[in-house]
């Protein structure tokens, strides 16, 4: 256990806008009513089952319940058999049952089950990844959760207040662990440097309150939140007992990670299953010291640009601005990988003076990355609703907001509800945007 100064403390103690703040599955559940906000929900409910491979959600504004009463019943689940269970996950972190708890696992099993489905199928390539992370730090396992609950699984999310990636660091947060915010790359979005940089926070946080349900509330809403709801609830440390003077997204927190525990354990027995994956069974990282382009890649070893997107996030402009002194890690399916090495050559002499004249990055405009139709691909229109903005749509149908201004002779970002935009995914992603837009005839 490693000792904190008073020095570490107050810098750990920054504002809570400073923090990891994603927007996801707070509700304050013991108030009156058990009422969220509406309008929070809304906005983001219908990105739930969108955007980006198999994930349900283009934005970490997620998994707010509108209203959490009226809840449909677990059924023939007792009380006394979800303790069991979870006193059966034999975790370091307490896992309390009580009604805030309850009412977040009657809203995974019996509302979002879809939700849970597309989570379980990304669970098999993320979740290793997190615990790899978490085990180097010696910290509890049950940790790898917390993502569910920030981003739904999703790299590319992006919440109202800025935080990104599955682990939603704020910017600052991100820099102040190590994660490199470029205009090119965006490290919080690495899944494996997130994961290093969350154990690394979690562990810092821990070592101030030695309580696992302290420090998880804050990594939501940062240390000078929770202090304040220790003195102004007397001294106490224990989380139910300053639940009350915690910020009300905070509330439902903890209360959410114990139900995401529960059900990513538990989902079979409420016939809930994994979806099916779309990630490759295995990959591997291949260094890049020169300048790439995506599509240099995918037009030598035949792997589509989207498929490079998909499994690497943290490149947010299709291009990996490495140089001889600063290498960034691609990565790859394992049979790529092997073409990636076989025919190195010639993949980054592939038009190399279209994207790197002089062996330089261009300077990146909207011209420069927006217009193409993807080949294979099914053209969908999309009703602009209240509370849309490009960048949320683009996000929702995986694509890039540029190609999505271009189609539609966007010059600003501004639409109008009822308006009909013109969106190109590719085919094998169509269907998963039923319900949400219209295949164009």
């Amino acid at each position: 256990m490693k000792f904190f100064s008073t020095a570490l403390l107050l810098c750990l103690a920054w504002p809570a806008s400073a923090y990891s703040q994603s927007d996801t599955l707070y509700a304050d559940t013991l108030s009156a009513s058990l009422e969220t906000d509406n309008i929070l929900f809304r906005s983001t409910t219908d990105s739930l089952l969108a955007a980006w491979y198999q994930q349900p959600l283009s934005s970490a504004d997620s998994f707010v319940p509108d209203t959490i009463v009226g809840l449909d019943s677990l059924g023939t689940v007792s009380d006394s058999l979800i303790v069991e269970r979870l006193q059966r996950l034999m975790s370091p972190i307490p896992m309390t049952f009580n009604a805030q708890v309850k009412r977040f696992i009657e809203l995974y099993v019996v509302r979002k089950k879809e939700l849970v489905q597309h989570m379980l199928a990304m669970s098999g390539y993320y979740f290793p990844i997190f615990e790899e992370a978490l085990d180097a730090r010696q910290m509890p396992l049950e940790l790898k959760y917390l993502p569910i609950i920030e981003s739904a699984l999703n790299p590319r999310a992006l919440s109202r207040a800025g935080a990104s990636g599955l682990w939603q660091f704020m910017y600052y947060t991100g820099k102040r662990y190590r994660l490199e915010v470029t205009s090119y790359v965006d490290e919080r979005r690495d899944p494996r440097k997130a994961s290093l940089a969350a154990a690394e926070f979690l562990s810092d946080l821990y070592s101030i309150y030695h309580d696992w349900h302290l420090a998880i509330a804050a990594y939501n809403c940062g240390p000078g939140n929770v202090n304040k709801a220790i003195r102004r609830s007397g001294g106490q440390r224990d989380f139910w007992k300053i639940y009350y003077h915690l910020p009300r997204e905070t509330r439902g927190y903890v209360p959410a990670f114990i139900a995401a525990c529960y059900v990513m354990n538990y989902a079979a027995e409420h016939q809930i299953h994994p979806a099916p994956a779309t990630m490759p069974a295995g990959c591997d990282t291949v260094m890049v010291c020169r300048p790439l382009h995506f599509e240099q890649v995918s037009a030598t070893i035949k792997i589509p640009v989207e498929s490079l997107r998909e499994l690497n996030p943290q490149y947010r402009r299709d291009v990996v601005p490495a140089r001889p002194d600063r290498c960034y890690s691609l990565c790859l399916p394992i049979d790529q990988s092997i073409h990636f090495a076989e025919y190195e050559d010639s993949i980054y002499a592939f038009n190399r003076l279209k994207y790197f004249p002089d062996n330089k990055i261009v300077p990146v405009s909207e011209a420069t990355y927006g217009g193409d139709i993807p080949a294979n691909s099914v053209k969908l229109i999309y009703t602009v609703r209240p509370g849309d903005v490009p960048g949320a749509i683009a996000q929702k149908f995986g694509v890039r907001l540029s190609d999505l201004k271009y189609w539609n002779g966007l010059r600003r970002n501004i639409i109008r509800v009822d308006q009909k935009l013109v969106i190109y995914v590719s085919k094998s992603r169509a269907d998963r945007y039923k319900g949400m837009a219209k295949v164009a005839k």
